[in-house]
Formats: structure tokens, sequence, C-alpha cells
């Protein structure tokens, strides 16, 4: 059951693709199709969102919602889209997509897995808290030759559009030290050599 006071606990598998998305982009939500037959987690049930590595990883936290309770099917989910049958649907509770949490003791049994509430809450410890929230200064400069500002900025929203997070470079610094600057691409940290770029 998962009525308040008796929900269960669960792992959830997030499929390769997915997990790339989920850390270039921001969701609240995460949706995954193809969930049916065996046990399920009902809404309101604590989930471990786990990546299938060896040993499993700990990607996020999270609730189960009702999979009608996700207004958009999302683009960067290929296996989401309208009419699909065994979806399930997660709200985000704490996200630690850059720094997985090795789960030594979980043993999965398939996309869905019930997980003893004890090892569940040592996970759960395991985590932690969010970090405290500061302010950043993010960035994306892109050299555009164009006829006009209003051009240049057009031109500017095509090239994010079509290359995005996978080829453009973001910069990043926190707001009070800009001297700090790094470079992400793919979500992680990445060395950009001026040298390099030209050859």
């Amino acid at each position: 059951m998962s009525a308040a006071g008796s929900a269960r606990t669960w792992a959830v598998v997030i499929p390769g693709e997915r997990y790339e998305a989920e850390r270039l982009f921001h969701h609240d939500t995460l949706e995954l199709t193809g969930h049916n037959g065996g046990p399920r987690p009902g809404p309101g049930d604590p989930v471990l969102v786990v990546r299938d590595e060896r040993p499993p990883l700990v990607v996020a936290l999270g609730r189960v919602i009702a999979a009608d309770g996700v207004e958009e099917r999302d683009p960067d989910d290929p296996q989401s889209g309208p009419g699909e049958t065994g979806a399930l649907a997660v709200t985000y509770t704490r996200q630690v997509f850059d720094a997985p949490v090795p789960a030594d003791r979980l043993a999965l049994d398939g996309p869905v897995t019930p997980v003893d509430p004890a090892v569940y809450q040592e996970l759960v410890g395991r985590v932690g808290p969010a970090p405290e929230r500061r302010n950043y200064l993010v960035s994306l400069d892109l050299p555009i030759e164009a006829g006009s500002p209003a051009e240049a900025v057009r031109l500017f929203w095509a090239y994010v559009q079509e290359l995005g997070p996978r080829e453009l470079p973001a910069f990043v610094a926190p707001s009070d030290d800009e001297l700090a600057m790094q470079a992400f691409v793919l979500g992680v940290e990445a060395n950009q050599d001026p040298e390099e770029d030209e050859d």
C-alpha cells in the first residue's frame, strides 16, 4: 500500500539515454515508459533513481506521482509519447547527477525493484542534504556574422537550438568570483584550449 505512513520504498532504473538527457537539462519530474508487469510503486512511494552500473549508482531521490500528473511529454525521453501505457512518473526531491552515490548493497531485479527500508534510509543518508544554493553567472558566447543586431540574435538562437549542450561550451562562475569561470560541455567540466580550437 502507498497510504501515508505505509509507503514502500523502491529503486527505479533510469535508461542510459535518459540519464544523459537528465544530466544535460533540468527537469522537475521523470517519466519512464515500459514499466508493465511485476511489482509497481504507487503514488507517494519514495524511490531511488538508479543507473544500472557495477555497483549501481543512485543519481536522484524522488516520489512517485500519477503518470497523468506530468503535463508535457519530454522530447529528451526517446521512449516517451502520448498514450504510452506502463508509464511511471517520479517527481524529484533531490538530484545528484553530478555526484552519484555507489549503492553496493542494492540488488536490482529489473527496471523496478522493491528496496528494504533500512537500505533505502542508508542510501538517502549517503546522498545527504541538498547543498546551499548560490548565484552563478552562466554565459554562452558565439561570434556571429549578421546584417543587424536583430538578425544576430535570431542566428544565435538558431545555433543554440541546432548545436545544443552537446557541442556548445557554456561558461559558469560564481557571481562573486568571475575569475573561477569554468567551461562545461555535455554537463561536465571541459578544458577549452584556444590553440586547439584553431586547429
